[in-house]
């Protein structure tokens, strides 16, 4: 049997928008918020099973990867503590009109059996396959989501952060700082110095990719830049030439519920 490491290994070729949070440990850093070796495991990608040659990733994965108004999307746990356990199903259900949010989307946690959804707590980071991209992957051992640093003594605004982040991306959601609309005039000097060295040793195309390029517009629902988003990671003011910046959002902004709800009514 492959280990997690090895099997997370042989997923990343099928990435196709890899948007680790190594932003995370420099962002924070950088604002002053925590030391960069505190948050060097935290990071967080969006990714979708491979596309047919010749489709356009970025725009497939927002409206290709969109859920039917007022589906149910099963989900289930591949492991973890049961406490664990449901402390991620207490903060995922917000986004859903049942618990009070947005979303016309039922989320129905099952014990066993097929699901779209399966979580795990074992990879390293966090992450989830955007929307119904779950779907395609067949194999209902492997994760379509993992948590890797939530534990029962995480406190519950950490909790209610990254779980919803991560459901996020389960019903479609990119990561804000690639939204289509603009307004962010990167620093690319800056953030090309702190992402290509320790500890994300990205490459330039890497970094150019995953925080420069924006989502197709044509073919993208969004609103404008909203630095308030459960779905934007911090960026500090010296990335940015405009003095854009955001700070380490941990609930769903007015703009989140806003257009969730016009996306899934």
């Amino acid at each position: 049997m492959k280990s997690s490491a090895e099997r997370l290994r042989w997923w990343v070729p099928l990435v196709s928008a890899l948007v680790v949070v190594a932003g995370l440990a420099a962002a924070r850093a950088g604002a002053g918020q925590e030391p960069a070796e505190k948050t060097t495991g935290r990071w967080c990608f969006a990714w979708t099973p491979a596309l047919p040659k010749g489709a356009e990733e970025r725009a497939a994965l927002v409206k290709g990867a969109k859920w039917p108004s007022a589906s149910k999307i099963t989900i289930s746990f591949l492991d973890g503590d049961p406490v664990v356990q449901r402390k991620v199903m207490e903060q995922a259900v917000k986004w859903t009109r049942e618990a009070g949010g947005p979303a016309n989307l039922i989320f129905e946690f099952r014990r066993d059996g097929p699901t779209d959804i399966r979580i795990s707590f074992k990879n390293p980071g966090s992450w989830s396959v955007i929307g119904t991209g779950c779907r395609q992957i067949v194999d209902p051992g492997q994760p379509t989501m993992n948590f890797g640093w939530l534990d029962p003594a995480t406190d519950e605004t950490e909790y209610r952060r990254v779980v919803l982040h991560e459901f996020g991306h389960a019903i479609g959601l990119i990561h804000e700082h690639q939204n289509p609309a603009g307004g962010i005039q990167w620093n690319q000097v800056q953030v090309v110095k702190d992402l290509s060295g320790p500890p994300n040793n990205w490459s330039i195309p890497v970094i150019s990719h995953n925080m420069f390029e924006p989502y197709a517009a044509h073919e993208t629902n969004f609103t404008k830049v909203d630095s308030k988003s459960i779905m934007m990671y911090p960026i500090p003011a010296n990335w940015t030439l405009n003095q854009f910046s955001a700070g380490l959002n941990t609930d769903l902004s007015d703009l989140d519920k806003a257009f969730v709800r016009e996306q899934y009514p």
